[in-house]
Order: C-alpha cells, then sequence, then structure tokens
C-alpha cells in the first residue's frame, strides 16, 4: 500500500512517499481502507520532534491520526458486519491507503453525510466539542473564537451561535473573517493588527465572557485583554506554543483559565461519543466541517507546509482516490 512516512524528524521535506506491507487485523481490529486522511496542525508540531512527553512518535513512523473510509477486514472477535461500512477511525496513524485499529476507534458515518465530511470531524469535531462544553456559551453573551477560520475554530463559532452567543471571530486575513460571518460570526476582527484587542472591547463594550483561543502563544496570550473581568478563557492552540497568561493578573480579574491539552487526549469512549454526536449533527446539517484544501497522498508535504503558513482556511485532507 502506498503511505507517507516519517524516518527522521524535521521539515516537511521529511514526509516521503513510500510503499508499505498491508496491515492485517489482529483480535479486536479492523482494517479501513482511507478516503480521506485528517491533517491537523498538531501533525505538524510531531513531525519536528516536538511534544515527545505528551505524544510519542517512534522513528520510523506513518504520521496522522485517523480519517474516513471503509472496513476492508475484520479480526477475530469483531461483527463481521462492520465489513464494507463506512466509518471514521481515530488511531495513531492516518497517511496511508490502509490502517488497522481497534474496534473501539471506528465509529459509523451515518447516512447522507459526505466521507470527507466525516473525516474533517475526525479530530476537529471532538475538540470543538469538548471546548464547548468546557466554555458552556450562553445566549446573549460575547465569545470571542481566535483562529476562527480553522478546523476546530470554525466548528466553535457555529455552536456558539447556535447557543445563541453573539460571537466575535478573530483571524489572520479578508477570507477567513469573511467564512467566520457566513458561519454566524457577528463582528469579525483582524488579529495581525497590533490594536486589536482594544477595537474588539469598543465593539462589544467592554470585552467577551468567554474565549476559545485555537491560536495559542502570544496571540492567545493577548486574547485575555479581550475578556471582561469574571470571565472564561479556554485554551486549545499551539501554533506558536501554548498561550502563557499571567496567573496573578487572572485571578485578580476573575478570569477562569482551561487548560484541557495539558490533560491529555480524551478517553476512546468519551472522544467516540463526542465524535458521534459532531457526525449527527453534521449530518442533519446544523454543523458544517468547512473543507478548504484537499490534496493526493503524496503531496502531504504540501499541506503540512500551507498550515505552517497559514494559508489554509479551514480543514486539510490527504486523499487516496
Amino acid at each position: 500500500m502506498r503511505a507517507i512516512q516519517v524516518a527522521s524528524f524535521g521539515g516537511p521535506e521529511v514526509l516521503s512517499p513510500v510503499e508499505l506491507p498491508d496491515p492485517v487485523p489482529g483480535p479486536g481490529q479492523v482494517v479501513v481502507g482511507m478516503a480521506a486522511a485528517d491533517v491537523i496542525f498538531l501533525d505538524t508540531l510531531l513531525r519536528g520532534g516536538w511534544g515527545q512527553d505528551f505524544f510519542p512518535r517512534t522513528l520510523p513512523y506513518v504520521p496522522g491520526g485517523g480519517g474516513a473510509g471503509v472496513v476492508l477486514e475484520t479480526g477475530q472477535g469483531v461483527d463481521p458486519a462492520w465489513a464494507g461500512r463506512r466509518v471514521t477511525v481515530r488511531t495513531s496513524t492516518g497517511y496511508a491507503e490502509r490502517v488497522v485499529a481497534g474496534a473501539g476507534e471506528i465509529t459509523p458515518v451515518p447516512d447522507g453525510l459526505d466521507t470527507h465530511a466525516a473525516a474533517a470531524l475526525v479530530h476537529d469535531g471532538v475538540t470543538a466539542f469538548i471546548m464547548d462544553r468546557l466554555g458552556a456559551p450562553e445566549k446573549g453573551e460575547w465569545v470571542l473564537v481566535s483562529a476562527a477560520a480553522g478546523g476546530a475554530g470554525s466548528l466553535l463559532v457555529q455552536l456558539s451561535a447556535d447557543a445563541g452567543a453573539r460571537v466575535v471571530a478573530a483571524a489572520s486575513s479578508d477570507a477567513k473573517l469573511a467564512l467566520a460571518r457566513e458561519l454566524g460570526a457577528e463582528v469579525t476582527v483582524d488579529y495581525t493588527r497590533a490594536d486589536w484587542v482594544e477595537r474588539l472591547r469598543e465593539a462589544t463594550g467592554g470585552g467577551v465572557a468567554l474565549v476559545y483561543d485555537g491560536a495559542g502563544g502570544a496571540l492567545g496570550t493577548a486574547a485575555v485583554g479581550a475578556l471582561a473581568d469574571g470571565g472564561r478563557f479556554v485554551t486549545y492552540g499551539t501554533a506558536d506554543g501554548f498561550a502563557a497568561p499571567d496567573p496573578e493578573l487572572t485571578a485578580r480579574r476573575g478570569v477562569r483559565v482551561f487548560t484541557p491539552l495539558m490533560d491529555g487526549p480524551p478517553d476512546e469512549e468519551t472522544a467516540g461519543d463526542l465524535l458521534g454526536l459532531a457526525l449527527e449533527r453534521a449530518a442533519q446539517g446544523r454543523l458544517r466541517p468547512v473543507i478548504g484544501a484537499t490534496y493526493p497522498l503524496e503531496r502531504a508535504a504540501d499541506a503540512h507546509r500551507a498550515l505552517a503558513a497559514r494559508a489554509t482556511v479551514g480543514k486539510s485532507l490527504l486523499t487516496t482516490g
């Protein structure tokens, strides 16, 4: 089978197309023929050697964390009725024509939902629902979503608007801000401007009640200034490292800070439940995953370069067709 392999940590050029043996399912496992592999920013960080304490990778490895496709084979102890079904898969690999996964790592794709749309929700759908439950946006309150045109950010814009909140979207280009407005943002702000926090506080009459920080780093830290006193700050962005709000300042202002990534990835059951919810809402037309770019599997390096350059609007996928 065709796959992408990382033999040494480094830049996008280390993503090498290779031929590998077809995987064989063991007991309790299935083999999924991948239609689309999910690509997330974390993949670019791990490729460079970051995060070994949280997300260990042993060289050489096939990057990715899943996607969507069709069950091709079932192993001992797995209901053979899974064969031929469309599923999403969340596992420790993904950039390949076939992946092997535990039966608990697959979720059926609802009828009427496109397979690529399902792949786009594999990680960002779970992330968005985790953040949504932590932030708990309320009707009528102002909510800031930074990196609002990213995979998870674009979903959080929709979830917050669906809850009746008034959404402020922060992003870095006119195209990204236009997408956020289309998805339900009431106010948009370009956070490449030096005065973006001041403009946001003015537009909202004193600041927001809730921040979803999908940027991290200096941008995420600055976003704390967009909060009104007593607000909630939910941070999950890692594009420039983690946000580092001043603990004395947040305590003095009564700001509650949530850092779910520090707890590690969700357990398999939680991830499966939240992914199932995201897929169901998408099938109902209540949640729209935005797929901004698709690349053939062999062009994984181009997908990583586009993510690093912040050139991608919405989700990126690798396709095997």
